[in-house]
């Protein structure tokens, strides 16, 4: 297989892995999506209240999957277009010499003693690239995502997809849409950074533990795979208790755009009438949600590219 057509394979595979693995995470762990954006679309509503009206109601079980097909497509092809994108972004980075010596983005070569299949790259860097695929794909779904949040609330009774973009459409126009925008972007761009940073932290970290009595081959393979979701589980807890705030603001805008004009007014509309712990509802929800989600979609995102990029290399090794 040739240089060309191994990088367009390669650049194939990282989106099909993110439509796996994103495809995964939402439908097992829909349910807990909805309880979240239940209970932060009212300060008075609690978790056990939520739980109380849905389990009391008819198709209870069904009610707490509701939105999940606008939750599988924003985070199939959501993951799909992150991990792809941020694959280019930190291959480009890893590859280019003048952001190595300008000393602003330092390249770690060393990949000894480590359980990624993916590059390595400084503190800076992980946070940049991070950052910027997410908001850049962050825009490009956020569509999906404000049908996915109202379909999870009881705000709203549509019925189809066609009939919530036809109702957006009709009452809100373009714009209804991406409202949140703002307050998403603030919230996933420093996540997906954040994420990065500390992953990568602490999976090197991690391994140096464990080099201590397992080869590199054997921490390429056997030791990856727990290193990598243990690693997952804390990012995500990390970075999750600092975004909240903007999670919790973004979900008042867009189920309430007649209410919150946008991100400052929501924010210090909800201190003002609800207290400042309102910014932090559903913080537990998200958190414990996005520690699975996310461990379980980097770790089987990294498992399949290093058994690919294995294949690959036996291939090229064959010719």
């Amino acid at each position: 297989m040739s240089n060309e057509r191994t990088a367009r394979a390669s650049s194939s595979f990282h989106f099909v892995a993110g439509l796996s693995t994103g495809t995964l995470s939402a439908s097992l762990l829909q349910p807990v999506d909805l309880l979240k954006t239940r209970v932060q679309q009212a300060r008075s509503t609690s978790l056990a209240d939520t739980l109380r009206d849905i389990t009391r109601g008819p198709n209870s079980l069904r009610q707490l999957w509701r939105g999940t097909l606008p939750s599988v497509i924003r985070t199939g092809f959501g993951s799909a277009l992150y991990f792809s994108t941020l694959n280019a972004l930190r291959q480009h980075v890893f590859r280019s010499n003048l952001l190595a010596s300008t000393g602003i983005v330092s390249v770690q070569a060393n990949k000894a003693r480590s359980s990624s299949s993916l590059p390595q790259l400084s503190n800076i860097a992980n946070l940049t690239t991070g950052a910027i695929a997410r908001a850049s794909v962050g825009f490009i779904m956020m569509p999906i995502t404000v049908i996915k949040v109202r379909y999870e609330s009881n705000l709203y009774s549509y019925k189809s997809l066609i009939d919530a973009s036809s109702a957006i459409l009709k009452h809100e126009g373009m714009k209804g849409f991406f409202v949140g925008f703002g307050a998403t972007a603030i919230r996933d761009a420093p996540y997906a950074g954040l994420y990065v940073v500390f992953y990568e932290q602490s999976k090197r970290r991690l391994s140096q533990l464990k080099a201590v009595t397992t080869s590199l081959e054997e921490m390429k393979t056997t030791s990856s795979v727990p290193i990598n979701f243990l690693s997952g589980i804390l990012a995500a807890g990390f970075a999750t208790a600092i975004t909240n705030p903007f999670d919790a603001v973004k979900t008042r805008l867009q189920l309430m755009p007649g209410k919150y004009a946008n991100m400052v007014q929501a924010s210090r509309q909800m201190v003002r009438e609800e207290g400042a712990r309102s910014l932090f509802d559903g913080l537990g929800l998200r958190m414990g949600r996005k520690a699975v989600s996310s461990a379980l979609a980097w770790t089987l995102y990294e498992e399949l590219i290093r058994r690919a990029e294995s294949k690959w290399a036996e291939a090229d090794a064959s010719l």
